[in-house]
């Protein structure tokens, strides 16, 4: 049963407004560490702390309460001058933050969040005393690790009983009293478990129960609730359920409701035209009324849609926000000085894209921080500036929202890339060689490919940026890279205003319409024979110098080829250029996407209905191309229908 029985609603709104506030003191956090001695910026962090303890205290989270209160103190402090903003003090502070919020956590599964940790809370003291020496960075590998990496295990004890559990969530100084039944030392570490290990003090595991040792150092902890089985039941965080709820500005709202009363209205002539003409009545007058009617629903529907799709929207401010947190937990733990600047924010995007572009973002800055800006020292010897500027910025541009993450760091070298990618041998030497800069760039999103000489807690595994240029795919967009070297690197992605609307191309095989994504359409060619030339067996066309490969509709949809095809269709995806072979088109359309949820066929995203009823499917050009292989080739003879009776003509 929830703790929180009877008050959802409440601790719904509660755990919205404090996630937004939280994720702005941690933005704010970020700020003070430039300017400490701002008292306005004391102030605001001050009251935020002081609004989420109220709202903990009237749902009773009195752990939250606590943890909140001394954070809160040690700011009045702050603010007063009485203490100062040292690095320690912000660590601590920032783990108070990431603490609170994994209270949040707690709260979202109906249970009262657990006490926060003994030697946090000490921390906060010492803070609040003047005698904090040392800071705490107790949550700083969530925001900077991905996939932490085996390691041995590192025995921690600290003085005073205050915790003695390790980073892999052992409790060392339990096992050590189990298997000895004795007390631990005061200071242990690995070299002095090793040294009582070979002396003999330490007896061997074969002489000690096994369930006593596994109850010391993973024994149940008065927090933990009967049948508790992580969070949500055992989801993984990357499990967790999408937020779908949305906020919507009211203004936005009553001009959805002033049109549909706009279009009451409107249905309401109609009908009276209707009956109108029904009863004889179908002279000039009548039938310009009708006319003028008609115009007005299809002028005020026009409008509805577009004010239905803006409550769709939402400001990327509020993806933006955590991410100064992040960049800086990271610098810091790297020994750099990065500062993240902010631009765009009141751009808007539509919500259900939000949540998916937070991963591929995050992969970004963390290889922009880790890979891209250099070491302090590098910095000054190449002469810039030793604090490097990463740059997070969106914008609207026709149709597309384009957002940018750049760094002022040492930019990419296009050998070095080729070079480990056939060392790799991701590559082959014939492939490098005809490689021109930029897709030498887009080697790295290449699944295995990695730069680093060692793997880490941030980077080295090869995994990271081809799941970003798949998650930026998946929401029908591109991704680009441009560098220079010892000047930086810039990635821009490019996305769709909004998923529920899509301009397609409408592209015709057999007399049968098939729709595929106009943002991969450069241009229409027409096909002539005499253009056609074979390469390593594939039918091509030069391009404005450019050799293209030919793929015919029929072969990606593995239809018979029953003429040859009179247009070819350049299309463009992330991995190559390409000339799609059809009979005819038929022009562009803006459609409304149905998803096939029980049953998708391969290679169709959707399906969308034409504006004289008839059902169009939507194709999904780089599943049909990865699924067809080599077999979407085709020759010049099978093309132009060379050896076949049913040849037409060129």
């Amino acid at each position: 049963m929830s703790d929180f029985a009877g008050m959802e609603d409440l601790l719904q709104d509660f755990l919205v407004e404090a996630g937004d506030l939280l994720s702005g003191v941690d933005n704010k956090l970020v700020d003070l560490e430039r300017t400490p001695h701002d008292r306005p910026l004391l102030n605001e962090i001050f009251r935020g702390f002081h609004t989420i303890k109220g709202g903990a205290g009237f749902l009773n989270a009195s752990e939250m309460v606590t943890l909140c209160h001394l954070t809160e103190n040690l700011f009045d402090l702050l603010r007063n001058g009485q203490q100062v903003v040292t690095p320690e003090v912000l660590d601590t502070i920032l783990s108070a933050t990431a603490t609170v919020r994994s209270m949040f956590s707690d709260m979202e599964r109906g249970g009262q969040p657990a006490a926060a940790d003994a030697s946090l809370i000490e921390a906060l003291q010492l803070a609040i005393a003047g005698e904090l020496k040392t800071g705490l960075k107790l949550h700083l590998k969530e925001n900077i690790a991905s996939a932490p990496v085996a390691a041995a295990p590192a025995v921690a004890v600290v003085k005073n009983n205050i915790t003695h559990l390790s980073d892999d969530g052992i409790d060392w100084h339990a096992l050590y009293a189990a298997v000895t039944g004795e007390s631990p030392p005061e200071v242990m570490d690995a070299q002095h478990v090793n040294v009582l290990l070979e002396s003999g003090a330490i007896p061997t595991l074969a002489d000690v129960p096994v369930e006593s040792i596994v109850k010391a150092a993973v024994g149940r902890r008065t927090t933990d609730k009967p049948g508790y089985q992580g969070p949500a039941g055992g989801r993984r965080d990357s499990e967790r359920v999408r937020d779908n709820s949305i906020r919507v500005d009211t203004a936005r709202l009553d001009q959805v409701l002033n049109l549909s009363g706009e279009i009451g209205l409107t249905k309401n002539r109609l009908n009276a035209l209707r009956s109108d003409i029904l009863n004889g009545k179908n002279d000039t007058d009548t039938l310009h009324a009708l006319d003028l009617a008609v115009s007005q629903l299809d002028l005020l529907v026009s409008d509805l849609q577009n004010a239905v799709m803006k409550t769709r929207m939402q400001p990327i401010g509020r993806l933006f926000q955590k991410y100064p947190r992040i960049a800086r937990d990271l610098a810091r733990s790297l020994g750099k000085d990065v500062e993240m600047q902010l631009d765009g924010e009141e751009t808007e995007i539509d919500k259900t894209m939000i949540e998916d572009l937070s991963d591929p973002i995050i992969h970004l800055i963390r290889n922009a921080v880790d890979h891209g800006v250099e070491a302090m020292k590098d910095r000054a010897a190449a002469g810039k500036p030793e604090k490097s500027i990463v740059r997070l910025e969106a914008r609207q541009e026709g149709d597309h929202i384009l957002i940018i993450v750049a760094d002022d760091g040492r930019g990419m070298n296009p050998e070095k890339l080729r070079a480990k990618a056939l060392e790799k041998g991701l590559i082959s030497d014939e492939e490098a060689n005809t490689m021109d800069e930029r897709q030498s760039y887009n080697l790295v999103f290449l699944p295995g490919f990695s730069t680093a000489a060692e793997v880490s807690d941030v980077s080295g595994r090869g995994v990271g940026m081809d799941v970003v240029r798949t998650n930026i795919l998946k929401l029908n967009g591109t991704i680009d890279i441009r560098s220079e070297q010892g000047k930086g690197t810039t990635f821009v992605i490019s996305l769709p205003l909004t998923l529920a609307i899509l301009p397609v191309l409408l592209v015709c095989l057999n007399e049968q319409p098939f729709a595929v994504p106009l943002s991969m359409v450069r241009e229409i060619l027409p096909i002539a024979a005499k253009e056609v030339q074979e390469l390593g067996g594939r039918a091509t066309m030069v391009v404005r110098g450019e050799v293209l490969p030919i793929v015919t509709l029929a072969a990606l949809l593995g239809w018979p080829q029953e003429r040859v095809p009179d247009y070819g269709v350049l299309m463009q995806t992330a991995e190559q250029s390409f000339i799609l072979a059809i009979d005819t088109f038929a022009g562009r359309e803006d459609a409304v996407i149905k998803s096939l949820d029980d049953f998708r066929p391969k290679g169709v995203a959707g399906v969308s209905t034409l504006s004289n009823g008839q059902i169009v499917l939507i194709l999904d050009m780089k599943e049909l191309l990865a699924s067809m292989g080599e077999q979407r080739t085709v020759t010049r003879a099978q093309l132009l229908l060379e050896d076949s009776p049913l040849r037409i003509a060129a």
